[in-house]
């Protein structure tokens, strides 16, 4: 699930939002997929061609499988993700609803005497986000065994006389779940959910629950500027995989070891800034806070921390210099963020670069 921009959620009430965090984070939490898009992939040509066009190496999908790639400029810019699924006879790109539009066009530029067509499908089913530790017991208990499905494997399974597509897909804190069915099965799974215990989840939960987890999003933490290495996701990379659309910029890079600025995750002290805020030391610009919140934590203390994504020189993080905002000082730390250790955050050159 793509969650919304900040903007749009500036609203939401944080009474509500904060036991629908500890939901997610603690039990299950429900939500509509009402944010999601899906381009449909068909004819002979079609993982050859779109194995050109993206990131990471489709044509080992199997059914059922799938793997997040970027879709790049020639100049190696960054201009959307998605994760693509394999299926018989097409291919499924999942991405966020917004993003369909733009990746439609983009992608039909480069069909020129291939047999492959694009479909903008995203309204032949509705969708459910079940997520939460507690997730595949639930999903269990009214008749959907999630147990043995593998991280990022799609299948269709019978729920009384329908059929539901199930998703296992990627989360670095919590097991999360999609589940995709027609318009009059969707609702019925949604009544079965609530009767099992899931808590419904709105807007400012799942952003909470995004910046825990260190997760950039497309539009907000990741622009059409950004090149691939500098966001830290290398799960959207496969470097041996041949020829495709901006692979020259990513194998630059990678043949010297580094890029210039990195997506990190930062605790701040002091005053909340807003998105955007610059990030300085000694006196110079040395990166920018992309997502920012106060997160109410699920803790005897009901602790509230403050935490930000954003994008800091190397050389800064690697001489762990003091960082400064506007109002306060942001200290580098590791996501995903666990409550459990919410006494000891830990710098982020403690830790492993997620892939």
């Amino acid at each position: 699930m793509t969650p919304p921009a900040q903007s749009e959620i500036a609203t939401a009430s944080t009474s509500s939002a904060a036991p629908q965090l500890a939901a997610l984070l603690q039990g299950t939490g429900i939500s509509q997929l009402d944010q999601t898009g899906w381009i449909r992939v068909t004819g002979e040509d079609r993982v050859r061609w779109l194995n050109g066009m993206v990131t990471n190496s489709i044509q080992q999908l199997q059914d059922g499988e799938g793997n997040y790639n970027f879709l790049l400029s020639v100049q190696g810019r960054i201009q959307g993700d998605a994760t693509i699924f394999a299926e018989p006879d097409a291919l499924l790109m999942e991405t966020a609803a917004s993003q369909v539009k733009v990746l439609m066009p983009l992608l039909d530029r480069f069909i020129i005497m291939d047999d492959v067509e694009l479909a903008d499908a995203t309204g032949f089913q509705s969708g459910l986000l079940v997520a939460g530790p507690k997730a595949a017991s639930l999903l269990a208990r009214i008749g959907l065994n999630v147990e043995d499905l593998a991280l990022l494997q799609k299948r269709t399974m019978p729920w009384n006389t329908a059929q539901v597509s199930v998703l296992h897909v990627e989360s670095p804190l919590i097991p999360r779940f999609e589940l995709w069915a027609d318009a009059d099965t969707t609702p019925k799974l949604f009544e079965a959910l609530q009767n099992a215990g899931a808590v419904l989840c709105a807007a400012q939960s799942l952003e909470w629950l995004r910046i825990l987890e260190g997760t950039p999003l497309y539009g907000a933490d990741i622009r059409d500027r950004e090149l691939p290495q500098e966001t830290g996701q290398i799960r959207a990379l496969h470097f041996s995989k041949g020829c495709y659309l901006g692979q020259e910029i990513v194998e630059r890079i990678r043949s010297r070891g580094n890029v210039h600025r990195t997506f990190s995750a930062f605790r701040l002290d002091g005053e909340l800034p807003a998105v955007g805020a610059a990030l300085q030391a000694d006196n110079k610009q040395i990166g920018e806070l992309t997502s920012v919140a106060a997160i109410p934590l699920p803790t005897d203390g009901g602790m509230i921390v403050q935490l930000a994504l954003g994008y800091i020189r190397r050389e800064a993080l690697d001489r762990g210099v003091p960082l400064h905002y506007a109002g306060g000082v942001a200290v580098p730390i590791s996501l995903p963020f666990s409550a459990a250790a919410s006494s000891a955050l830990r710098p982020a050159s403690e830790s492993s670069e997620r892939v």
